[in-house]
């Protein structure tokens, strides 16, 4: 399964400190171990198109083998510290898991 998260940081957060210190908060959840594969970026320099949503600042993309790894790592430590020590930064987060 796939699990993709989109971040918009808060307008105090817009800023090369914060953003380096979230950035190191992404590369520390996303190496959990049960994860199978994944990463995280912004938004690509793609064309214009009406289909396209690149108003988020961070996107990170995560694949599970199963369920069971993926609802392991919604309770694993480091996503703990990851909310506790990021979730002030964000204005808005969407999550969209895919099967």
């Amino acid at each position: 399964m796939q699990h993709h998260v989109y971040f918009w940081l808060k307008e105090e957060f817009q800023n090369d400190a914060s953003r380096a210190a979230f950035e190191k908060g992404l590369h520390n959840v996303s190496s959990v171990p049960m994860i199978a594969g994944g990463g995280w970026g912004k938004p690509a320099p793609t064309p214009e198109r009406p289909v396209t949503d690149k108003s988020f600042d961070y996107g990170l993309y995560l694949s599970f083998d199963n369920m069971e790894d993926h609802d392991a790592y919604q309770i694993h430590s480091e996503h703990d510290v990851f909310l506790d020590d990021y979730k002030h930064m964000w204005e808005k987060v969407l999550v969209m898991d895919v099967d």
